[in-house]
């Protein structure tokens, strides 16, 4: 499977070493097997042997900065508050309506979910919701640390408000008493008074986590020699999560600029200090009414964050807003600024620690574009899944905008397994580059029930891996097991894992995922490489919302001119399906692809687990 998916991607001479290194891997007696070997062993005595491993390789040992190159972010619909009064009803009502949530969890009501789309209907593992507010990922020099709470845990009664980069501390419970949503509201006023207050005012310290992880180990190695700084840094370690109240932003309100100032703030200039990216909910609320939530990735996948932002929209728009008289007010204590004690060293971090901030602001390309000419509505009437029909869009346009296809990533989601996070469904299939070749071709002139043959088989294909993927018969998660676990037992690393070609597979330039809402919002992310882009999209019933990125620094990359390229493959799929409605012959062999697919895929969930558990 690793070789059929690089073959077409890499050069003839290339690819016949890497067939000659994977076949001498796979000999009989040969290093894979003593490797898997060992693999299986490791199963038989782990909830899931991939686990550490991939969230390792995928987070902890990254040591790129979390805004933009981890973080993702999940944009609210813009609010159209009336006052700055206003702003801070909204965040005490989804404060509220966090804290209902956050229970729900404790007490483990929420309802099991059950997978969609393709195989629907499998139960899928919850254990990613119970990390959403218990979770710290501890920056290290080498490897991050995700740091778990237990749940429900006292020490966790406290949220982190962030208001003019000065960070207070908001109690949820006084006196062995909830706060009731007015109380709230009266904290938070009391935050915004004392921020504004310049006489205390303490440097920009969210700015450090704002770096790569190394310098902010480095940093905070530096800021813990201190008693105050490490108090201060302990009370965010264990909050429920941070709420940032931002200024307006001055910035003329669209989707990409909410999206932007979602995913780093608009640098040290505007809100970038107003964060603290290590936790991984954070919930932004502007005065001027560009609101979402900023996540760190470690602990859970998108379709978690979605599931949490649901109920909070659903919340804030269902439930009134509890405002009543607050029986408490008289005896709230006035809430804590957390404090920091800082040297000229320390300031030279924190400065340092902008300008890095403020290159990746500037080098960010972002493009969220709403294709409004058709929605997923009308690509299920042509009985095509529309997750297979926008990757081999992409594909498209990728090809038309550089003249070849190149290693993309779509996220699966393997929740069918204890523990289970992602594997990769590797969309630039040999199928995929022969349609696009159809369509671009100039030279030759196919026909349209010949592209619409080759449409087919690409969407087959792609149905076909994300099937693989989902039951646990993906490739990726299997190689990283195998080359880790030859690190473990003091292998030198087989010629397999150091071999141009798999270093290459791995570099995804396109990096894709689709994060369906039913409320209106979306989520973002940035590229994974520095070539690259970055490509999240959300199907919906009439249109399909994409949030493209890149960087200025490549020239190899340009998120408006692939928008474009994505718009006229979209559009010339459309006529291409209208033209020729698909032969019986292609249903008849579409649908047994599929159940093909089906029927062998659904084997690992009763018999081999040891790939895919």
């Amino acid at each position: 499977m690793y070789l059929t998916s690089i073959k077409h991607l890499v050069k003839e001479e290339q690819y016949r070493k890497t067939k000659s290194i994977v076949e001498k891997f796979g000999e009989p007696g040969g290093t894979g097997e003593l490797l898997q070997k060992k693999l299986l062993e490791k199963s038989d005595n782990t909830h899931n042997w991939v686990y550490d491993y991939w969230l390792d390789d995928m987070y902890l040992n990254q040591r790129l900065a979390l805004p933009v190159n981890s973080n993702p972010a999940m944009v609210f619909p813009k609010q159209d508050f009336r006052d700055h009064k206003d702003s801070l009803r909204f965040a005490a009502h989804l404060i509220t309506g966090v804290l209902e949530y956050k229970e729900r969890i404790d007490t483990r009501e929420l309802p099991v979910d059950f997978s969609r789309g393709q195989l629907a209907g499998t139960p899928l593992c919850m254990k990613q919701y119970y990390r959403l507010f218990n979770t710290y990922r501890l920056p290290g020099l080498k490897r991050d640390t995700l740091i778990i709470h237990e749940t429900g845990s006292t020490e966790q009664e406290h949220i982190i408000v962030a208001c003019k980069n000065q960070f207070f501390v908001l109690d949820l419970v006084v006196k062995e008493k909830k706060l009731k949503e007015m109380d709230i509201l009266t904290q938070l006023e009391k935050i915004v008074k004392m921020a504004e207050n310049s006489e205390e005012r303490q440097p920009p310290f969210g700015l450090l986590t704002s770096d790569g992880r190394t310098e902010w180990a480095q940093a905070r190695d530096v800021l813990i020699k201190d008693s105050v700084n490490r108090e201060s840094l302990a009370v965010i370690q264990k909050c429920l999560c941070v709420v940032c109240l931002d200024d307006p932003s001055g910035m003329e309100v669209g989707d990409t600029s909410r999206a932007l100032l979602m995913l780093h703030g608009g640098g040290h200039e505007k809100m970038g200090a107003n964060r603290w990216y290590d936790k991984p909910m954070q919930f932004v609320v502007g005065e001027d009414g560009v609101c979402g939530t900023v996540c760190e990735h470690s602990p859970f996948e998108g379709i978690v964050l979605v599931a949490c932002t649901e109920y909070l929209m659903k919340f804030m728009t269902g439930s009134p807003s509890k405002m009543g008289r607050a029986t408490s007010v008289s005896e709230l204590p006035t809430p804590r600024r957390l404090l920091w004690k800082t040297t000229p060293h320390i300031q030279g971090l924190l400065k340092a620690s902008a300008e890095r901030l403020q290159r990746l602001v500037r080098d960010l390309d972002m493009d969220v574009h709403k294709f409004e000419v058709y929605g997923k509505e009308f690509i299920k009437k042509q009985k095509m899944s529309p997750d297979a029909y926008i990757q081999v869009a992409l594909q498209l346009a990728f090809y038309r905008c550089n003249g070849r296809l190149v290693s993309t990533y779509e996220s699966a989601s393997i929740r069918r397994f204890h523990e289970g996070r992602v594997d990769n469904i590797r969309s630039a299939t040999p199928e995929a580059l022969a349609f696009v070749k159809a369509m671009t071709d100039q030279k030759t002139s196919n026909s349209d029930s010949e592209k619409m043959k080759r449409l087919w088989d690409a969407i087959n294909a792609q149905t076909n891996s994300t099937i693989a993927a989902i039951t646990g018969m993906g490739i990726d998660n299997h190689l990283l097991g195998l080359r880790e676990i030859s690190q473990e037992i003091h292998m030198e690393v087989p010629e397999i894992f150091t071999d141009e070609t798999y270093v290459a597979s791995n570099q995804f330039i396109l990096s894709t995922s689709q994060v369906p809402t039913t409320v209106e919002m979306f989520c973002c992310y940035g590229p994974v490489v520095p070539n690259g882009y970055g490509c999240c999209y959300n199907p919906q019933a009439d249109h399909l919302l994409f949030s493209m990125t890149s960087f200025h620094g490549s020239t190899e990359t340009s998120s408006a001119v692939f928008i474009k390229a994505l718009d006229e493959g979209l559009v010339e799929m459309r006529d291409l399906c209208r033209k020729r409605n698909k032969p019986q012959s292609n249903t008849a062999a579409a649908s047994k692809a599929v159940e093909k697919s089906q029927g062998a895929g659904s084997k690992p969930l009763s018999t081999p687990q040891k790939t895919g558990k």
